[in-house]
């Protein structure tokens, strides 16, 4: 077996970063490096929402080829599988332009048998993949508290850490190649049925006639508290559904974990209940607001809309 070829050393002047993917949170992720004192290449299918990052001197490429040929690490945060396929796999791919020895770091939440065959594919053209999903949605991403899962070999993992820390907070190896996609999965099957409960329990204060924003006070801090009841119930009461985590992507990852569990025999009753609720959510016209929205579809179960509560919220039968 042929040895890998040697790995990049990382520092700002030196290391040329490619990023694909400059959407809700990729924009912000990107911006930090940048910050940082590292030149970037990036890539984005809606030319628009890479403006901001070019106007403060990132190069535009019209592919993810070009990205990888003029980069060291390249970071992938899309959309979809499909859309990861794409990018790193595809004819105009990363890899189709990677030089040996790069590192290709993929942080969307992705199916863990594709995090293991771009693994594959890319240790045989002497490049390193990685997989690191994320947590933290928009304001973790804009403010660089983000925890990075990460999977991969322990080499390239050492190497981009740097980069990770000028991102994210908690930083964790987590194994083998798929090893940080899983942990996602774990994640966001927390995360699931987390949503559930804050809904339905602003829901319950509404109906009860409580200020819920009284409420928010006496429960954020006690045992039930957590980071979508700090920081997305805030929103719901505003009648703010802009997405930290589209509703679609999060009915993506829903399906990857229920995918899994079938391949472990694994039953997840309660995910595959919120699945389904979200999917009721998308069906009534939210798939790209946020995870928030499903305060709308658990409202209408019950006969009513959800309006926005600024104040006191009057109980009603």
């Amino acid at each position: 077996m042929t040895s890998s070829p040697s790995l990049p050393t990382v520092a700002p002047g030196r290391t040329r970063v490619g990023w694909i993917g400059t959407g809700v949170m990729g924009r912000w992720m990107c911006g930090h490096l940048m910050n940082a004192g590292y030149a970037a290449t990036v890539y984005n299918r809606t030319q628009s929402k890479a403006r901001e990052l070019i106007d403060r001197g990132a190069t535009l490429a019209t592919n993810p080829r070009e990205v990888a040929e003029a980069s060291d690490v390249i970071f992938t945060i899309v959309g979809f599988p499909s859309d990861v396929r794409q990018v790193i796999l595809g004819s105009d791919g990363v890899l189709a332009g990677a030089k040996p020895g790069a590192i290709v770091v993929d942080m969307t939440t992705s199916e863990p048998e594709l995090a293991r065959e771009i693994h594959r594919v890319a240790a045989a053209r002497g490049v390193h993949a990685i997989d690191a999903p994320v947590s933290g949605g928009d304001l973790g991403a804009r403010e660089a508290r983000l925890s990075i899962m990460v999977g991969g070999d322990p080499e390239p993992v050492a190497a981009v850490q740097p980069l990770f820390q000028i991102m994210g907070k908690t930083i964790v190896h987590q194994g083998p190649p798929g090893a940080g996609q899983h942990t996602k999965m774990v994640n966001q099957i927390l995360i699931a049925g987390n949503m559930v409960g804050v809904c339905e329990a602003l829901l319950y204060g509404y109906k009860a006639g409580l200020d819920l924003t009284t409420v928010l006070q006496s429960v954020s801090g006690g045992a039930a508290g957590s980071w979508s009841l700090s920081n997305l119930a805030p929103r719901i009461l505003k009648g703010d559904m802009t997405p930290g985590f589209y509703v679609e992507h999060f009915i993506k990852d829903m399906g990857i974990a229920l995918a899994e569990a079938r391949r472990m025999k694994l039953a997840l009753p309660g995910l595959a209940l919120v699945e389904q609720l979200y999917q009721a959510l998308a069906a009534q016209g939210h798939a790209r607001d946020g995870t928030q929205a499903l305060t709308h579809a658990l409202a209408r179960l019950s006969g009513f809309e959800w309006k926005a509560v600024v104040t006191t919220t009057q109980g009603q039968s």
